[in-house]
């Protein structure tokens, strides 16, 4: 039996256990990893999107929420009732990430002000792949917005999002950004060399955000 066959066996016993349509989009173009991993998979996603949505725009077709799931998190099912609303961009803290027991946007009135990060905090959007949701909506009115597979080391999600959203429109869930719903793990103790160095200078994660 060939693997090919094997995969498209696997993936309709998978299907067949969803409640939901799903689809498996796959890219190989770039085999060699030369650009950031995952670059070239998430952007075929958003094509897919755009190429099937773009033909009846308006109504339902431009319902829906895109988030960038990874195998190596871990999610409470609340975030996804958390992403639901997500007009333009929706935003929460990610845990025992960055070398931190948390990165979160940081939130005042309501609004995102700025960014919890131990590792270059100026950039555009300094926030975890994890840590983020977008409108289908925004999506198909964006239709050039997608990762940059040229971007520096750490500003790949800025080089998605400052094509589609300013700070301002950010919309913060999980209690204005104090809970935690979603978690990188590893089967080894976290590293927290930031969080020891923001420590030392009172810069901290708030002791109350339960990670």
């Amino acid at each position: 039996v060939s693997v090919e066959k094997i995969k498209s066996r696997l993936k309709e016993e998978i299907k067949s256990l969803l409640t939901c349509d799903a689809f498996h989009c796959f890219s190989q173009g770039d085999p060699n990893w030369l650009k950031p991993r995952g670059v070239e998979q998430r952007n075929e996603g958003l094509r897919w999107l755009r190429e099937h949505r773009r033909a009846s725009l308006g109504g339902a077709s431009e319902q829906g929420i895109v988030y960038f799931a990874d195998d190596d998190n871990t999610y409470s099912l609340q975030l996804f009732q958390e992403m639901r609303n997500t007009q333009k961009v929706s935003v929460w803290p990610v845990g025992l990430v960055g070398s931190m027991k948390y990165e979160s946007p940081m939130v005042k009135g309501g609004k995102v002000v700025g960014f919890h990060t131990g590792w270059r905090p100026s950039r555009p959007f300094p926030i975890d792949m994890a840590g983020f949701a977008v409108s289908l909506h925004l999506i198909l009115s964006h239709p050039d917005a997608c990762f940059d597979g040229d971007a520096p080391q750490g500003f790949l999600e800025s080089s998605l999002l400052h094509g589609l959203v300013t700070m301002d429109e950010l919309e913060p869930r999980a209690d204005n950004c104090t809970k935690v719903l979603v978690w990188h793990t590893r089967t080894e103790k976290p590293k927290m060399k930031r969080e020891e160095a923001l420590q030392a200078q009172g810069l901290g994660s708030d002791p109350a955000v339960e990670v």
